[in-house]
């Protein structure tokens, strides 16, 4: 199968890198696994100076003569990664409407023929629910506040892959959800002698906007046709929240038994479906609240990438969403910055498509932004004393807070892995880093990140990408972490995801919903 290419999202990793497997690497070591970005770029008889002084590791990831065959996984590993969480939750959810569902349309179950609109809505105010920022900083917060560090390392992985993975109850309650909404305009066709006409045209038109809504969410056309995914998804699902309302309302209003119209609004807010739709609007209307305006500083340290300055400290572990406008094309960034307490916080913008591109070739001076950032799996790194963060090209982005924001401390000695510290080692793997990427991130990593803790491969400089999963493992074990973070495009981020199963390293990598 075809890797997708993903669009402006920093959780997917926005430059393609391909990783494939090169010759062995030697364990990587303080001294010898971090190139200096601090030189100069034009110096060329100080970089080969600095090559030259590197040690074998350097020396040996010169490319091989023949290409050595790629690593092949048991069935059982591309099984396991297939089935993730997201799946499970999408299955159960499914599963557990389907069988209501079924019963119901049997006349086995009569609750939720009477009650198909609480049905509908449940799954549909559920789905939303999954989605909103909100939300999700809530449960992060929870986990993070109560499980970190002390509890069994197999509870704070479980609870990692659950959060990473709430887009599957996301998206099998808005599957079933819609499912229920077609057993309930079918209920009313057969009886449409009982029912007004207008409640039927209404439910016909939510159960089109909620398809399409729908469709145009499936990975193909939100992978490869951002725009158009965005505009249906948002726009067409406020229709059908607008058109949701309408059925409800005038669904309650009717009084089957007389064929009339019941004017009394307390009948319609007495009832689980009014407070359902309720609660979908103030869910979906949350984070608009808190869109604003704001004034950037743009970088551009080459024609690749655009730095994006912001006022104020965040947290680690969150994204951000911006826009040239104010409610069209948001395109998702993980923040990097140095903590609460930072005067600015940065995004780095890959060009991929129109919108990263306009940030380089026209840079503004305002973008349209949510206050209310939205937490990646990366925020619950605190979860853990030890980790690794592994990221290439831009993926930095969603990668570099969660290692700023570490307390430096040493390797750690047999002794010492028990003590409470939550230190990351960080792995950047791209070409010709600096000057990519410029000198404010390079500053960045090296005012706040030890060589002890730090391995920036510069596949240009050293004439070829590593090994990856050989580098990991070996960090793995010396740096005596507990899980492995990755942020990179969907080659590389399989190739080191299924290295990491087959070896029994826990990982948490890029998801790109099915």
């Amino acid at each position: 199968m075809s890797s997708p290419t993903i669009v402006d999202d920093p959780e997917k990793g926005t430059v393609e890198v391909v990783l494939p497997t090169l010759p062995a690497l030697s364990q990587p070591s303080q001294d010898s696994t971090v190139i200096n970005l601090s030189r100069p770029a034009a110096d060329d008889e100080k970089k080969a100076t600095d090559l030259t002084a590197l040690p074998s590791l350097v020396q040996r990831s010169k490319p091989a003569a023949a290409a050595k065959p790629k690593r092949r996984v048991s069935r059982w590993v591309a099984f396991q990664l297939w089935f993730n969480t997201y799946r499970k939750f999408f299955c159960i959810v499914v599963a557990l409407n389907g069988t209501g569902l079924l019963l119901a349309a049997l006349n086995i179950w009569k609750y939720p023929r009477q009650y198909t609109g609480a049905f509908v809505l449940g799954n549909l105010l559920f789905a939303i629910l999954m989605r909103n920022e909100l939300f999700g900083r809530l449960l992060y917060l929870i986990v993070n506040t109560c499980f970190a560090k002390w509890s069994p390392l197999w509870l704070r992985l479980g609870l990692t892959s659950a959060l990473q993975h709430l887009g599957g109850i996301h998206s099998g309650c808005a599957l079933s959800g819609f499912g229920w909404l077609i057993f309930r305009v079918t209920l009313i066709f057969i009886d449409h002698k009982d029912n007004h006409d207008a409640v039927l045209i209404m439910g016909v038109i939510t159960n089109l906007a909620v398809a399409i809504s729908i469709g145009s969410a499936f990975p193909w056309v939100r992978n490869t046709h951002h725009n158009i995914f965005e505009r249906h998804h948002r726009f067409i699902g406020w229709l059908g929240l607008l058109s949701t309302w309408v059925f409800v309302v005038l669904g309650d209003s009717y009084d089957l038994d007389t064929h009339s119209w019941n004017p009394n609004g307390i009948r319609v807010i007495r009832q689980q479906d009014f407070w359902f739709a309720f609660g979908m609007t103030v869910f979906i209307l949350i984070p608009w609240f808190t869109v604003r305006e704001v004034a950037v500083d743009i970088e551009v340290p080459s024609p690749k990438v655009a730095i994006v300055r912001f006022e104020r400290g965040m947290q680690q572990g969150l994204l951000a969403r911006i826009s040239r406008s104010s409610i069209m094309e948001y395109h998702a960034f993980g923040i990097i910055s140095e903590g609460t307490h930072a005067k600015y916080h940065y995004l780095i913008c890959g060009v991929q498509g129109d919108f990263t591109r306009s940030l380089v070739n026209d840079p503004p001076t305002h973008l349209w932004t949510r206050q209310l950032k939205f937490a990646g799996v990366s925020n619950t790194s605190t979860l853990y004393k030890r980790g690794i963060r592994v990221c290439t090209g831009t993926g930095l982005g969603a990668a570099l807070s969660t290692c700023l924001q570490s307390p430096d401390c040493a390797l750690p000695s047999i002794s010492a892995l028990t003590q409470d510290l939550y230190c990351r080692y960080l792995i950047w793997i791209g070409s010709d880093q600096e000057k990519t990427f410029g000198p404010t991130i390079s500053g960045l990593i090296h005012r706040h990140i030890g060589p002890e803790r730090m391995c920036l491969w510069d596949s240009k400089a050293r004439g070829g990408r590593p090994d990856v999963m050989k580098l990991v493992k070996e960090t793995y074990y010396s740096w005596g972490a507990e899980v492995v973070f990755i942020t990179s495009n969907y080659q590389g981020n399989k190739e080191i995801m299924e290295g990491c199963k087959a070896s029994g390293i826990p990982a948490f990598g890029t998801l790109w919903d099915f």
